[in-house]
């Protein structure tokens, strides 16, 4: 609130978005989410020093209470692409250009990944911790997708 900004919370919240769309959407490289991590660290620096919320913090106000939210996003949009690059292969409905097959295909590697993944936050400026815990399966078979 004592910020002599000049740019909105709604500036701050459709760069994050743009940046999470070119960088981390269905169709990621390593080198897009590196990039993407440099620009969502740059951009809540910029926000924290230049933000400009309207209203006072003595009643209801929504622009702080938006400017709340847009900053928490910082933190998900960072570990969104810190988890893409650690998961080096293509899965679901994400495709990870590196991975792919000769003819395409979106290439899995299950014996790497097949864990759910739970990060840890470890203080500013620190790099998560992550956690997981092992997928077994009894009744599914673990398939490589194919469109053909």
């Amino acid at each position: 609130m004592t910020n002599a900004g000049t740019r909105s919370v709604d500036s701050y919240h459709r760069e994050l978005g743009n940046i999470m769309w070119e960088y981390c959407g269905m169709e990621r490289t390593a080198d897009g989410l590196r990039k993407a991590i440099d620009l969502i660290r740059s951009l809540k620096d910029d926000f924290w020093r230049n933000v400009l919320v309207l209203g006072s913090a003595d009643s209801l106000n929504q622009s702080l209470e938006k400017a709340g939210r847009v900053a928490d996003f910082f933190e998900l949009g960072e570990l969104m692409c810190i988890d893409a690059l650690n998961r080096r292969e293509s899965c679901g409905g994400h495709f990870r250009t590196e991975s792919q097959t000769e003819d395409g295909e979106a290439l899995r590697h299950d014996d790497h990944y097949a864990y759910v993944a739970a990060w840890e936050w470890s203080g500013e400026g620190e790099s998560p911790i992550l956690h997981k815990e092992e997928l077994t399966y009894q009744f599914v078979e673990m398939k490589q997708r194919s469109y053909k």
